[in-house]
C-alpha cells in the first residue's frame, strides 16, 4: 500500500460528465475527456491493499485490483497496464460498461464510499493506448489446429484472442455486418464510442485472428459443415431471444424490442443511415424495463428529440442503501441514476402494462397500466389504479430468455440445453458434443460483460486443453481460488 492514509486523506471523486444540454446535441461519450487523470492517482491511493481483497471476490475476472491501484498511484502506467491485462482482455470495455461489482465488494465500502475501481481501470487502459503500451501479441509458433468462434461479443472476442495467442488459427463468425456483437449495436455511442472496439479488432487482426461478418451459423452456413472445417468450435452467440409482452395491442405499429430500436441508432453513427428507420423524434416514448438496456433506450430517445420519455418497471423502486438481505460484500440492488436518467424523463415503479390502444391506422397511441403490489409473494394488480399514458413509440427492454433457437444452430449441432434453456456445458465449458464449447450468455444466460469475458477466457482454456492435451493458456483466476492469486 503506497499511501497508508490515502483513504483518510482523500474522498471519493468520479469522472465528470459533460453538461446535459451539451451532450444531448451529440452522441459522444458523456464524460469530460481527460477529467480523470488529474485525480486518479489520489483515487487509487484510497485502496488499502487489504489482507483479504474482497474486490477480487466481487470481480468475475479476478482482476488484480490492489496491484494496479498501487501502480496507478505511483503513475507507473506501463506496469499498471500489464497487471490489468493479466486477467482482462478488454479493460476499456469493462471500465466503461461494467456495473462494478468489485466496488460493492470493496472493504473500504463497509463504512466509507468505495474506491473508484472502475475509473482507475479505464484511466489505466486509456493511458496505455495513448502511450503505445497496447501492442499485438502474436504467437511464437502455430499449433496447426483451427478454431471457429461463433459470435463477436465480449465472450467471443476474449476466447478468440486467447486461442490465437496460444498458436491456434482462429476465425470469428459474426452474423451482423460488423464485429462487436451487442458491444457494437446494443451499446449506444454515448456509453462507449465504437473506436474502442475498432482498435481492439485491429490488434486482434495483427495477432492473426480472422473475422467473417455477415454469416449466420445455422442459416448461411450449416453448423455441421462448420464442424467439419474446424478442429474445435466455441459458441459465444449470446442470449438474443428477447422476452416479449403478450398483451392485447402488442401487434400495433410503433412497439419494438429494444434490440430492434437501439442498433438502428448505432447504424446512423456508423454512417449507414442519415436518419434511423425507427426514431423517437417528436414522440411520446415509453420504455418498458428498468435495467441498463432500458436506460440505453431512454438516452437514445432523448438524443433523437422525444417529446417525452417514461420508463416503466414492474418491481418496486430499490432503496438507496443496502437492504439487510444484501449485506457487504454482495452486489446489492440499489436505486441507480445513470447518465441517461440525468438527462430527463420519468421513471415509474410497481406498474404493469395491461394493454395497448392504437389509432385507426394501427399505430400505438396509448399504453394502459395498473399499479401492482406483492401479496403472498406474488405481484398482484391494485384495484382502482388503472390509467393510460400517451405512447407513440414503445420499446421492450425486459431482458432475454436464452440463445437463438430459430436459426438452427442448437439443433444442427445436436446440443443439449439446461433447465433454463441455456446451452449445457461441463466444467471445461465443453458441450455434449466433443470439441464444441460454449461461453458467455449462450451458456450462462443474460449476464454482465465481466462474466462474458471471464467465460470467454475459461472456454478458451478448455478448448486449448482439448486441442493440445495440455493448456498453454494461463489458468483463469477465479475469485474463490486464492492459490491462483499469489
Amino acid at each position: 500500500m503506497a499511501d497508508p492514509k490515502g483513504f483518510l486523506n482523500h474522498g471519493r471523486e468520479v469522472a465528470k460528465s459533460r453538461p446535459v444540454d451539451v451532450r444531448l446535441k451529440d452522441w459522444n461519450e458523456v464524460y469530460v475527456p481527460g477529467s480523470l487523470l488529474p485525480i486518479i492517482s489520489k483515487q487509487a491511493s484510497r485502496c488499502m491493499d487489504c489482507g483479504i481483497p474482497f474486490c477480487h471476490n466481487g470481480c468475475p475476472l479476478g482482476n488484480l485490483i490492489p496491484e494496479w491501484n498501487d501502480f496507478a498511484y505511483r503513475e507507473d502506467w506501463s506496469a499498471a497496464s500489464e497487471r490489468l491485462h493479466a486477467t482482462n482482455n478488454f479493460p476499456e470495455f469493462t471500465g466503461r460498461l461494467c456495473p462494478a461489482p468489485c466496488e460493492s465488494a470493496c472493504v473500504l465500502g463497509i463504512n466509507q464510499p468505495a474506491v473508484t475501481i472502475k475509473n482507475v481501470e479505464v484511466s489505466i487502459i486509456d493511458k496505455a493506448w495513448d502511450s503505445g503500451d497496447v501492442e499485438p501479441q502474436a504467437p511464437e509458433r502455430l499449433s496447426g489446429k483451427t478454431v471457429a468462434v461463433i459470435g463477436s461479443g465480449p465472450a467471443g472476442l476474449a476466447a478468440a484472442q486467447q486461442l490465437t495467442r496460444a498458436g491456434h488459427t482462429v476465425a470469428v463468425y459474426e452474423r451482423a455486418d460488423r464485429i462487436g456483437g451487442l458491444l457494437r449495436y446494443g451499446i449506444p455511442e454515448f456509453k462507449m464510442e465504437k473506436r474502442h472496439i475498432n482498435r481492439r479488432i485491429e490488434q486482434m487482426r495483427a495477432e492473426g485472428t480472422r473475422f467473417r461478418t455477415g454469416i449466420e451459423i445455422g442459416r448461411d452456413l450449416r453448423a455441421t459443415d462448420l464442424k467439419k472445417r474446424y478442429d474445435a468450435i466455441v459458441i459465444a452467440a449470446g442470449a438474443t431471444t428477447a422476452r416479449d409482452l403478450p398483451v392485447p395491442g402488442r401487434e400495433l405499429k410503433g412497439i419494438h424490442q429494444a434490440m430492434e430500436y437501439l442498433p438502428l441508432a448505432n447504424k446512423v453513427q456508423e454512417g449507414d443511415y442519415v436518419a434511423p428507420p425507427i426514431t423517437a423524434e417528436g414522440k411520446h416514448v415509453i420504455v418498458i424495463g428498468g435495467g441498463d438496456t432500458g436506460a440505453d433506450c431512454v438516452g437514445t430517445a432523448h438524443r433523437q428529440g422525444a417529446a417525452s420519455v417514461t420508463q416503466l418497471e414492474i418491481m418496486p423502486r430499490p432503496g438507496e442503501d443496502r437492504a439487510p438481505h444484501q449485506p457487504w460484500p454482495t452486489f446489492p440492488m440499489l436505486y441507480k441514476v445513470t447518465s441517461a436518467h440525468e438527462e430527463g424523463g420519468e421513471r415509474v415503479y410497481s406498474v404493469s402494462t395491461t394493454h395497448f390502444e392504437g389509432d385507426e391506422d394501427g399505430n400505438v397511441q396509448w399504453l394502459h397500466l395498473t399499479e401492482v403490489e406483492f401479496i403472498d409473494g406474488k405481484l398482484t394488480a391494485k384495484p382502482g389504479t388503472e390509467r393510460k399514458i400517451p405512447a407513440q413509440l414503445v420499446t421492450l427492454a425486459m431482458g432475454f430468455t436464452g440463445t437463438d433457437r430459430e436459426n438452427g444452430l442448437v439443433e444442427q449441432f445436436g446440443l443439449e440445453l439446461d433447465e433454463r434453456g441455456n446451452i449445457a456445458r461441463d466444467a471445461d465449458f465443453q458441450t455434449n458434443v466433443p470439441g464444441v464449447f460454449v461461453a458467455g450468455d449462450a451458456g450462462r444466460g443474460q449476464s454482465l460483460i465481466v462474466w462474458a469475458i471471464a467465460e470467454g477466457r475459461s472456454a478458451a482454456r478448455g478448448c486449448d486443453r482439448f486441442l493440445t492435451g495440455a493448456s498453454e493458456l494461463p489458468a483463469p483466476i477465479r475469485p474463490t481460488d486464492r492459490s491462483l492469486m499469489v
